[in-house]
């Protein structure tokens, strides 16, 4: 996925980093890898998430998605009062990207002198990230693409086209798509062995 101009810049400076994510879209989300990379976010949640994101619609990344952050930093306040905010938010994310949410925050410091406010602000920023996408990198880089020839056209015994006598239809033609994984090449050999199987029996 890729963003505007500020974001991309932001991105970029982080690319390479990879983590576990959470990244939801509408009622859908994956919890898988995620990458940055100097064009935009990648990685298999965001490449997943993909292909159920529609423009104009925001995403939803959760960077840490199985801690609570808030808890851990009130816990962390008590604990290590005079430990920085940076260097406890390293301890939970890639050390770059600690440092670019802390910085994006616009405060750091020690944990004694940091609110509750400002505490549940930073955790928001690791587990509810809210970010809009421009687009995407298209098909120069698509591993899985949308559309097709409609199923309702078809066949589902035999992958004949129902009014083109003839017509057979398989893999990523057909209106398709599988998650990562493996399911798309299964669906492209799958089809196409019974086509050819119907095709050799007439």
């Amino acid at each position: 996925l890729t963003f505007d101009e500020g974001m991309t810049a932001r991105l970029k400076a982080l690319s390479g980093i990879a983590l576990p994510a959470r990244v939801t879209c509408g009622d859908t989300q994956f919890e898988e890898a995620l990458l940055f990379t100097h064009r935009g976010l990648s990685g298999p949640s965001i490449l997943q998430i993909s292909s159920y994101w529609r423009e104009t619609q925001s995403i939803r990344v959760v960077l840490a998605p199985d801690i609570d952050v808030y808890t851990v930093l009130r816990d962390r306040r008590s604990t290590t009062p005079k430990k920085t905010l940076g260097a406890v938010v390293a301890e939970l994310l890639p050390n770059r990207l600690a440092a670019d949410i802390v910085a994006h925050a616009g405060f750091n410091g020690v944990l004694a002198d940091i609110s509750d406010k400002k505490l549940r602000l930073l955790a928001d920023m690791i587990n509810d990230w809210q970010v809009k996408p421009t687009g995407t990198e298209g098909y120069r880089t698509a591993e899985v693409t949308l559309g097709g020839v409609d199923t309702a056209g078809l066949d589902s015994k035999t992958m004949a086209a129902r009014k083109v006598p003839g017509l057979y239809c398989i893999g990523e033609v057909v209106d398709v798509t599988g998650w990562l994984g493996g399911y798309n090449f299964q669906w492209a050999w799958s089809s196409g062995w019974a086509a050819g199987v119907a095709i050799a029996a007439s």
